[in-house]
């Protein structure tokens, strides 16, 4: 199983990139989808929406189950990838590519109480 080293990973799941300008990119792991199947649908947060830090952010459907996406830092939503509205499996293929949304955080981010990828693989063994 893939695990980037240029990330960090929360216990839900969720994998965080921190951007050139300060944002955080968001996404599930290859673990994650891996249990989850197919996707057949994600349901994402409103541009603008104001996240704390665990609260729900969003949900990933298969046929199987759903999952909940959680907000790795306080902050605000500042875009959504579109794309996954219609190809929502597209994140099967690449979980690592494809992205689900972007947060501005309300404080510099700090990857203190993430996992990083051995620390995850740990986890997920």
């Amino acid at each position: 199983m893939h695990i980037p080293d240029h990330l960090v990973y929360a216990q839900t799941h969720e994998w965080v990139k921190l951007e050139d300008d300060g944002t955080l990119t968001i996404g599930i792991t290859d673990f994650g989808q891996e249990q989850l199947g197919p996707l057949v649908y994600v349901d994402m947060p409103a541009v603008g929406k104001v996240l704390a830090r665990g609260a729900e952010s969003g949900i990933v459907e298969s046929n199987k189950t759903a999952s909940d996406l959680h907000a790795p830092v306080d902050g605000e939503v500042v875009a959504v990838n579109e794309l996954l509205v219609e190809t929502p499996d597209a994140i099967n293929g690449a979980p690592y590519e494809q992205w689900i949304f972007k947060l501005k955080p309300a404080a510099p981010f700090s990857a203190e109480g993430f996992l990083d990828a051995a620390g995850y693989l740990k986890l997920i063994s």
